[in-house]
């Protein structure tokens, strides 16, 4: 895996707090790799999911660091939405 999805790992892990998501939710970072996220928390992998959320690097690290807003990006074309719209929904607060 990238440094880009070992480090989004890392990031998401202490946001979690060790809580883990109900349901399961895969991010594809575009030219780097896979994240999953479910009740065991996050790790780089492809697996299949309830949602999967798609976005380049740039915006997916602007939403992890705050500095972009989950909503915007999907309103704005800047992220994609796969699945369960609910469960994306859910992930907003793991982003926070």
């Amino acid at each position: 895996m990238s440094d880009v999805v070992n480090e989004a790992v890392a990031q998401l892990n202490a946001k979690m707090d060790g809580a883990g998501f109900d349901g399961t939710a895969k991010f594809a970072i575009e030219g780097e790799g896979s994240i999953i996220i479910d009740s065991d928390g996050a790790r780089a992998s492809d697996e299949d999911a309830d949602v999967t959320l798609t976005a380049t690097t740039d915006v997916f690290k602007a939403i992890l660091d705050g500095e972009m807003n989950p909503t915007t990006a999907f309103m704005t074309g800047k992220l994609s939405v796969d699945g369960d719209m609910g469960q994306a929904m859910k992930l907003s607060g793991v982003l926070a």
